[in-house]
């Protein structure tokens, strides 16, 4: 039998390929960056081709590197950025329109309409979810509104849509296969996480025919497999879920209560609730965790738009920074009180506030601030709006966690998860893998081909590589945050 694993993890600026060991650790990975679009103020768009094409590339360097033949592929995982909507020909697989992802707003005075005339309730009551830009629905009629001709072609039967998981399986099985998993689907504002189906009340509010919409399978299950021809052997895909919801499997968050933290292109907090779904009281979304064995583990999430792309946008938008990396350096000499506030709401304000026409802006410079004071404001923003998101979940009755359990590309930095640490009061805990969203989906895999009897056995593999304990006196630490506070208040559209 074969005891290898490759998860695809397609993300919102790059597209990343893994090849797993049975125990859970990384043999080779392949990863890939591509362009971003940005069309109009408040629109963010992909090729969908070109997500396509870069998964294929890192998924056939991932297997050549690891020095495996792809027949010695147990099975594939596929994670993904949610909620990003692409619609394509049933026949050819093209694309009928760049790909409208999940940071995009062109649909805010549409949500407006929807809630001002009173849906919002009914909405979250079937999904867990709010009325926002941000989720899959309003994209894509959107799309069917706007791209001539696209929806007399839906009604016809003749287009289909999917979220990135969807819309990779169609393409790596050759179009035989459409379908996705109860965690992208409950994303959509079109699924109700209670019945599991697809609504046909938010059908018909949303004006979107069903006859575009995938089947929905649990996370682990049957599927599809690969063409011959792309991956060098027919492989079975054998898990699917959202990056988020991959990373809380990762981190074998398993139990009720545990909570994780991903930091990548945004920054997403998912606490465990069970099996039962906890509606929230402030803003945060209640979503299905993951779906087994036809059961539900639900979840409560808090999201962040700007995390990692707040770095990026250092980088590459202002140019004061030549690496990521460089952040660390930058951040040890300014030291926690610069003064600084940066509010990365470039796309608006995620979890708790929702405010679609927010916009990013920088507080408190003065006459001897510099590079340094505003790069370690950025990396501060991370770590304030995520004890934003644990504020919510506090005010929602949730117990203070034990541990954060965190993940993704920014929790190399040891000064921002000492400074998060901080600001939250809460030890910080990075495990030995951080790849967890890609491990996530591996271990999905694995549980539908064997690999690994139950979810106990998946829990057994997750290991600590160091703890972030807090430091910092709470008058200091209560001073930090009422200044984010109010540097939050500025920015907001209705301030």
């Amino acid at each position: 039998m074969a005891h290898y694993l490759l998860a695809i993890d397609q993300g919102t600026t790059s597209s990343r390929a893994i090849v797993f060991s049975a125990q859970g650790l990384p043999v080779a990975r392949a990863q890939q960056e591509f362009k971003q679009y940005f069309p109009k103020d408040g629109w963010v768009e992909h090729d969908g081709e070109e997500i396509w094409l870069t998964t294929l590339k890192v998924c056939r360097e991932a297997i050549e590197q690891s020095g495996l033949n792809s027949a010695e592929i147990a099975a594939i995982g596929i994670t993904n950025q949610r909620e990003t909507t692409l619609v394509w020909d049933a026949v050819t697989g093209t694309p009928i329109h760049p790909a409208i992802v999940w940071q995009d707003r062109r649909t805010a005075d549409y949500c407006a309409t929807l809630k001002a005339a009173g849906h919002e309730a009914d909405v979250a009551r079937r999904t867990g979810l709010l009325i926002d830009p941000y989720f899959s629905a309003t994209k894509l009629r959107w799309v069917l509104e706007n791209v001539p001709g696209a929806r007399e072609r839906a009604e016809r039967g003749e287009l289909r849509f999917g979220t990135v998981d969807c819309f990779l399986l169609w393409r790596l099985t050759g179009g035989k296969v459409h379908r996705t998993d109860a965690t992208n689907a409950s994303r959509t504002l079109l699924f109700n996480i209670h019945s599991q189906q697809w609504d046909a009340e938010l059908l018909r509010l949303f004006d979107i025919p069903e006859s575009l919409l995938p089947e929905v399978l649990d996370c682990a299950a049957e599927f599809g497999d690969t063409e011959v021809s792309l991956l060098g052997a027919s492989i079975p895909v054998r898990g699917m879920a959202g990056d988020q919801q991959a990373a809380l499997i990762g981190q074998a968050c398993f139990q009720p209560g545990m909570v994780k933290s991903t930091y990548g292109t945004g920054c997403f907090m998912i606490q465990n609730t069970g099996e039962q779904p906890v509606a929230s009281r402030n803003r945060l979304l209640t979503t299905v965790g993951y779906r087994l064995n036809g059961k539900v583990t639900y979840a409560v999430e808090g999201s962040i738009f700007v995390a990692g792309a707040a770095v990026q946008w250092l980088r590459d938008g202002i140019k004061l920074i030549s690496h990521a990396r460089d952040t660390e350096a930058l951040a040890e000499q300014t030291g926690d009180a610069c003064g600084v506030y940066l509010v990365p709401a470039f796309t608006g304000l995620g979890a708790p506030y929702w405010d679609p026409r927010a916009r990013g802006a920088i507080f408190g410079l003065t006459r001897d601030t510099g590079i340094k004071e505003i790069v370690t404001a950025g990396l501060q923003s991370v770590c304030y709006q995520t004890r934003d998101l644990l504020e919510a979940m506090a005010q929602d009755g949730a117990a203070a966690p034990s541990a954060l359990r965190v993940d993704g590309g920014m929790v190399e930095n040891n000064w921002v998860m000492q400074f998060l640490a901080d600001i939250l009061g809460v030890p910080v805990e990075r495990p030995e893998v951080t790849e967890t969203t890609a491990l996530g989906v591996a271990y999905l895999a694995g549980l539908q081909v064997g690999l690994y009897r139950d979810l106990d056995e998946v829990a057994s593999h997750w290991h600590r590589q160091q703890r972030f304990a807090p430091r910092m006196a709470e008058d200091h630490r209560e001073k930090l945050y009422d200044g984010w506070l109010d540097a939050v208040q500025r920015v907001r559209s209705g301030a």
